[in-house]
C-alpha cells in the first residue's frame, strides 16, 4: 500500500523540474499554490487513498445500521416496551457509534496515506529538486497536510450520508452536538496526519514510518490502560490522548484545554516534519532544533492544561447539571474538598467521576478531589471500615455519603452550604427522541452505492492523471 507507482514518481520529478526551470525566481505564493496542486495529484494517484475511501463506506455502514437497529428496538419496534427510547439521545445512540468508524479509519488507514504522501518525494527524488527553490520547509509540509485534511473531509462524506439517511427516517438532529462530533474527528485526523508526517520525515523508509506511527498509537492505548488501573497523574495525562479526546467530543463536550493541546501537538508534528525534511542541514543542528521544539510544546501543553473553560453542546446536557443547579453551585463558590475511598477499577468510582465530579469541575473550579485506596481493584478492601465512603468538606463542615449519583452529591453539598436545593423545572427535563424505525436502504448505500461510486471515481481520476 505504501509503494509508489513508477509513473507517478517520474511525473512528480518531471513536474518539479519544469516548475523550477520555468523561472529563475518564481514567487513564494505561486510556488506554494503549485505545491498544493502537486500534492493533490499525488493524493489522487495514491492507491492507499482510494482504499481508505472504499473502506469508509462499509465501516460506516456496519456502525450506522447497528446503531439504528438498537435505537429502534429501544424505542418500541418489534414489541419492545414502549417508552424506553424517551430517554434516548441521538448523540449517544446514533452519532457516537456511527462516527466511531472515522476513529478506526484514522488509526489504521489514514497513516498509510499520509506516510505515502510525505515519503514519496524523498523516494522519487522530487524533494531534492523542490529544495533548490526558496520555499519554506514548513510550507512544503503544510501543503501536504492541507491536501491530506481535504482528503479526510472527502472521506467523511460517508458518515454525513448516514446523517442524511437518519433525517430521511424522521430522526431528530441537533446541530451543535453533531458539530462537536465532527470537530473531534477533524482534530483526531489532524493529530494522525501530524504524527505520520513526523514519522515519515524522521525515517528513511515508509515501512519504518508505519511502525513508528503504530508504536505511538499503541503507546496511547497503554497510557489509557495505566490510567484505568493507577489513576492519579496517569488519568490526567490519558485525558489528552486521542481516544479520550474523541470520546469527549462524541458526548458533546468541548474543552478549551483539549482543543489547544491538540492544535499545539498538530503544529509540533508538522514543524518536526519540516525540520527533518531539510536534508541539507546537518543532523546535529536538526536534533537541537527538535529538542527546542519539544521544550516549547511541553511548556504550551502544561500551560493549556490549566484552562478551565468548556462547553456542553449536548441537547440533554449530559455533561452538566441543570441550569438551576449550576446557578446555585456557582453562588456557593469553594473550595470544595472531596475524599473518595474507592479503588481505580471500582465501577462506583467511574460512576462518581462521570456523573458528579466531572460536572462539578465545570461549575466550581476550586474542586479538589483526593482518592484513597490500598489496591487498584478494591476486591479485598470491601471489608475495610472506610472503604466506599465519599467525604465532602466545604466551609469547615464535613459530610459523608456512599452514593455515587449526581443527586446524592448535590444534596450533600447543599446541606454543607446551607442552601435550599432549587426546584426542578419541567423545561429542564429531557424528553428524548424515540424513533422506532429500521435502517431501510442503508445497506444498499454503504455496501453497494458508496464502493461503486468510489471505484468509478478512481478509474476516471487515475486515467486523467496519466
Amino acid at each position: 500500500m505504501l509503494s509508489r507507482e513508477e509513473t507517478t514518481e517520474e511525473t512528480a520529478a518531471a513536474a518539479a523540474k519544469q516548475l523550477f526551470s520555468a523561472s529563475a525566481a518564481p514567487s513564494t505564493v505561486s510556488s506554494l499554490a503549485w505545491l498544493v496542486g502537486k500534492e493533490y495529484r499525488e493524493l489522487m494517484a495514491s492507491r492507499a487513498w482510494w482504499v481508505l475511501l472504499v473502506a469508509m463506506g462499509p465501516l460506516v455502514g456496519v456502525t450506522f445500521i447497528s446503531a439504528v437497529r438498537t435505537y429502534g428496538e429501544a424505542s418500541g419496534v418489534n414489541g419492545t416496551a414502549i417508552g424506553v427510547g424517551e430517554a434516548f439521545s441521538p448523540l449517544v445512540g446514533i452519532w457516537a457509534p456511527t462516527f466511531s468508524a472515522c476513529e478506526v479509519a484514522a488509526v489504521f488507514l489514514l497513516p498509510f496515506v499520509a506516510i505515502r504522501l510525505v515519503s514519496g518525494d524523498r523516494q522519487s527524488g522530487a524533494l531534492r529538486i523542490e529544495m533548490q527553490h526558496p520555499v519554506p520547509a514548513f510550507g512544503r509540509i503544510a501543503a501536504k497536510a492541507l491536501v491530506l485534511l481535504g482528503g479526510w473531509i472527502v472521506a467523511s462524506l460517508a458518515p454525513l450520508a448516514a446523517v442524511v439517511l437518519w433525517k430521511i427516517y424522521g430522526g431528530s438532529l441537533y446541530t451543535p452536538e453533531l458539530a462537536s462530533v465532527l470537530l473531534g474527528h477533524v482534530l483526531n485526523a489532524g493529530l494522525t496526519i501530524a504524527l505520520a508526517s513526523a514519522a515519515a520525515a524522521l525515517s528513511e523508509h515508509p515501512s519504518t514510518a508505519a511502525i513508528l506511527t503504530l508504536s505511538v498509537t499503541v503507546g496511547t492505548w497503554i497510557l489509557n490502560f495505566a490510567a484505568a488501573v493507577q489513576g492519579g497523574i496517569w488519568e490526567r495525562a490519558a485525558s489528552y490522548t486521542p481516544p479520550a479526546m474523541v470520546a469527549q467530543f462524541q458526548h458533546g463536550l468541548i474543552r478549551l484545554d483539549v482543543v489547544v493541546i491538540a492544535l499545539a501537538l498538530v503544529t509540533a508534528g508538522l514543524v518536526l516534519a519540516s525540520v527533518w525534511l531539510r536534508l541539507g542541514v546537518p543532523v546535529p543542528r536538526r536534533v537541537q532544533e527538535s529538542i527546542a521544539l519539544a521544550a516549547c510544546v511541553t511548556a504550551v501543553v502544561l500551560s493549556a492544561s490549566a484552562l478551565p473553560q468548556s462547553w456542553d453542546l449536548s441537547e440533554n446536557r449530559m455533561n452538566s447539571f441543570s441550569e438551576a443547579d449550576e446557578r446555585a453551585l456557582a453562588s456557593i463558590g469553594g473550595p470544595l474538598e472531596i475524599e473518595v475511598h474507592l479503588a481505580p477499577e471500582d465501577p462506583r468510582r467511574a460512576d462518581l467521576d462521570r456523573k458528579a465530579i466531572a460536572k462539578l469541575r465545570r461549575v466550581i473550579p476550586a474542586v479538589r478531589v483526593h482518592y484513597e485506596s490500598a489496591t487498584s481493584i478494591g476486591l479485598f478492601e470491601q471489608s475495610a471500615p472506610h472503604y466506599g465512603e465519599i467525604w465532602y468538606a466545604l466551609g469547615g463542615k464535613k459530610a459523608m455519603s456512599r452514593a455515587t449519583t449526581a443527586e446524592s452529591a448535590l444534596e450533600t453539598i447543599y446541606d454543607l452550604a446551607g442552601v435550599k436545593p432549587p426546584a426542578e423545572a419541567d423545561e429542564d427535563l429531557f424528553r428524548g427522541h424515540p424513533l422506532a424505525v429500521a435502517p431501510n436502504g442503508a445497506a444498499a448505500v454503504f455496501y453497494g452505492v458508496w464502493p461503486a461510486a468510489v471505484m468509478v471515481g478512481a478509474l476516471f481520476t487515475r486515467r486523467s492523471l496519466r
